[in-house]
């Protein structure tokens, strides 16, 4: 429900029409259910005959001008995959909503599980990076989608926010925001050029290094889409070598540079001793835990992430203030090898992969062993 919200909150403040194209596919279903509800918003829904036709589907009505979304679980995102490195090789807004399930293959359906990060960061062929965001609770859902909205809209590139069952199957009371209090999410087609001038569909904006959007039909303003790599000004399929290692790098650096446009991370309790830090779902029993801990005297904190990739500027300086680093997942250490791979420090884990999240007690009693060893 916040999820649905949030996207219609977006696509109001954008004035842009919301297109959803998914597969039914538990437990990711519900949102296409309630999307289905506000036609009078202007929300279009379409139920897709497979997964593929999903982000097919929201990949047009992206090039034709909405705000498009496609929601999925792991199994769903799999088969997504090719054309997700399309939505990436033509720099298209797309968000892509994965409700994470217990897995591999059909697994868990209706268990919980975060074991999609590595699929969300890697899970393409080629050379084909994403910004991936996370959702900590049920009414973060609403938060995360609208910023989702925001990156995808200003930076024309993919967005995969990621949930899990836990999340999609929980409740928590909220106030609805006005829309007035929420950022304003402007949106500029390319729609003439200068007298003498040739419109080049991948020349860029030097902040945000996002291309123009040109809305097909627009006199002017014909330009080549497709999966075939692509000149990187004229948008002509090239295939020179050192065309194509420009624009491999272009698509990188514009996704890392989005990191210049994050909030820095925040830490609650102590900024020295053991740190927990934790993604998605998890906030809630690790919160808990803290708070108990610190009650007896154990300096701890808690670093929560919403920003997978790229991570906010801050989180190395944040690592590297404490003696020790606990991540506890519901998975065999995803975000523990990156952190690992990324900033090169120890990293305690703590596993859990049952179907069920964790205990407030589980993280507690982890947290007095890494301080007992002390």
């Amino acid at each position: 429900e916040a999820l649905a919200l949030g996207l219609v909150a977006a696509s109001v403040n954008s004035g842009l029409p919301l297109f959803q194209g998914s597969y039914p596919i538990t437990p990711a279903s519900d949102i296409l259910h309630e999307l289905s509800a506000y036609k009078r918003f202007g929300v279009l829904t379409f139920q897709a005959e497979d997964e593929i036709a999903g982000i097919g589907s929201a990949i047009g009505a992206s090039y034709a001008g909405n705000l498009a979304v496609t929601t999925t679980s792991g199994p769903g995102m799999a088969l997504k995959s090719e054309l997700m490195g399309l939505a990436v090789m033509v720099e298209l807004p797309l968000i892509i909503i994965n409700i994470q399930r217990g897995g591999p293959s059909t697994g868990l359906p209706t268990k919980t599980e975060q074991a999609d990060l590595m699929q969300a960061m890697y899970g393409r062929h080629g050379e084909a990076p994403m910004i991936v965001i996370a959702a900590k609770s049920s009414v973060d859902c609403f938060d995360t989608v609208y910023e989702a909205a925001r990156l995808t809209l200003k930076y024309m590139t993919p967005v995969i926010l990621l949930s899990d069952g836990y999340i999609a199957n929980g409740s928590e009371p909220w106030k609805l925001p006005k829309m007035d209090e929420l950022e304003k999410l402007p949106v500029k087609f390319a729609t003439k050029m200068p007298e003498g001038e040739h419109f080049m569909p991948y020349s860029r904006d030097p902040k945000t290094m996002a291309r123009p959007w040109a809305i097909p039909g627009t006199p002017g303003m014909e330009h080549h889409v497709g999966g075939l790599e692509k000149d990187h000004l004229t948008g002509n399929v090239s295939h020179d070598p050192e065309n194509h290692h420009e624009m491999v790098n272009l698509r990188r650096d514009k996704v890392y540079r989005i990191a210049e446009d994050l909030p820095p991370a925040e830490v609650e309790g102590d900024d020295s001793g053991l740190l927990v830090l934790g993604w998605g779902s998890t906030y809630g029993s690790i919160a808990a835990a803290v708070k108990m801990a610190r009650k007896q005297g154990i300096k701890v904190g808690h670093l929560h992430m919403r920003y997978i990739n790229p991570m906010q500027k801050n989180v190395s300086e944040i690592l590297h203030r404490y003696d020790k680093v606990l991540i506890p997942e519901m998975n065999l250490g995803q975000l523990a090898r990156i952190i690992h791979e990324r900033y090169q420090i120890e990293i305690h884990k703590l596993d859990k992969i049952q179907g069920k999240p964790f205990k407030e007690s589980e993280i507690l009693e982890k947290i007095q062993e890494l301080v007992e060893e002390n």
